[in-house]
């Protein structure tokens, strides 16, 4: 699927003029400080498709006339194609702001056909300098880059600074991704990770209950996750799960590569009905679990309940993850089912990246 980034034109590519908004006189022509180079870098490097998105405010009345408009715009067009850099559409809104039209940020009148589905708006971006294109990026169902002195809420980036620009973009296009195959004569499994998914899931591993599991972890813990197993079933489930476990923990360890500019620790309290669980996590390098969980029951939709921790210890060896886990209450269903959407929420903390701190997150240099 295609993506997009949907740029704002004044006060993201050029300077805005502070008196009347208005780019209309050579005076007031001024790019953004480093806005062409990372314009460009990103325009060569990453395949997203350029559209400009733009309120100009009485385009074509008495109070902005057409002709102070366009050779400046023009010129703007002429010097990023002169770098590389072309758009594949310029939407223009004319409208004033009290007329409240569909077509005007952060309306999406003017990109309908952007939602037909070729495009991967989860993954395309909005940036802008107003509050009103964080907005319309959650009108697409995009993220929002937000450039200004403070933060916005629900951006996925706010800055003032295009190098920080690129080096997001630059670091989710490059992805954090695993692919592991394990083969034994007892269980053939391939996993594919993506650690900066937006909670997708493919899970066959032959164990019903055991699926719905492993859904858990990529819908809650934001990860795009593919596991297909084949497994002596027809024995037992022991081998199944546990190789799942060992195969899972070791593309976590894949798509973490060095771990630089991760949170490294994740917490989680998850509460389900009268069940509550607690699950913490630390990429340390170092493999080890605990585990403070009874289950009456010997089996929990399929799935022996002994199992369960034997998943999870799985998965600390290979991921080389501390993991304490913990849980309270009287349906086993649902205490199993906390833990599992605890250990997601857990993951999603300790794998989050910091973008302005690029570093190793111990004092030791590695992990």
């Amino acid at each position: 699927m295609k993506k997009a980034l949907f740029i704002d034109r004044d006060g993201t590519i050029l300077v805005e003029p502070p008196t009347d908004y208005q780019v209309d006189s050579l005076e007031k022509f001024a790019f953004i400080p480093k806005s062409i180079t990372n314009l460009a870098r990103i325009y060569r490097e990453m395949d997203y498709e350029f559209v400009m998105v733009t309120n100009q405010d009485g385009l074509g009345t008495d109070s902005y006339p057409e002709h102070t408009f366009w050779p400046y715009q023009n010129k703007m067009l002429e010097i990023l194609e002169s770098e590389g850099i072309t758009f594949d559409e310029i939407l223009i809104d004319r409208s004033f702001e009290h007329e409240g039209l569909e077509t005007r940020k952060p309306g999406i009148g003017m990109m309908k056909n952007y939602l037909a589905g070729e495009y991967d708006l989860a993954n395309s971006y909005v940036i802008g300098d107003r509050l009103t294109d964080v907005k319309l990026a959650q009108n697409l169902g995009a993220q929002a880059i937000f450039i200004g002195e403070s933060s916005a809420d629900g951006a996925a980036l706010s800055t003032t600074n295009w190098d920080e620009i690129y080096t997001f973009l630059k670091q989710q296009r490059t992805g954090r991704t695993a692919r592991v195959r394990r083969s034994t004569s007892e269980t053939d499994i391939q996993v594919d990770l993506n650690l900066d998914g937006s909670g997708k899931s493919s899970i066959q591993t032959g164990i019903g209950f055991f699926d719905h599991m492993l859904e858990q972890v990529a819908r809650h813990g934001k990860v795009d996750l593919s596991i297909q197993v084949k497994g002596d079933l027809h024995i037992d489930e022991h081998h199944t799960i546990e190789d799942t476990g060992l195969a899972l923990g070791e593309a976590f360890l894949q798509a973490l590569g060095d771990k630089r500019g991760i949170s490294r620790y994740g917490f989680f309290i998850l509460p389900m009905d009268e069940a509550l669980a607690q699950v913490a996590i630390d990429f340390s390098g170092r493999p080890w679990a605990v585990w403070k969980a009874d289950f009456k029951r010997e089996k929990v939709g399929g799935m022996p309940t002994e199992m369960f921790f034997h998943f999870f210890k799985s998965f600390s060896d290979t991921a080389k993850a501390n993991l304490n886990i913990k849980v309270e209450g009287d349906n086993e269903h649902h205490k199993i089912e906390a833990i599992f959407k605890g250990f997601a929420r857990a993951i999603r903390m300790a794998v989050e990246r910091n973008l302005h701190d690029t570093s190793i997150p111990s004092t030791k240099g590695t992990l």
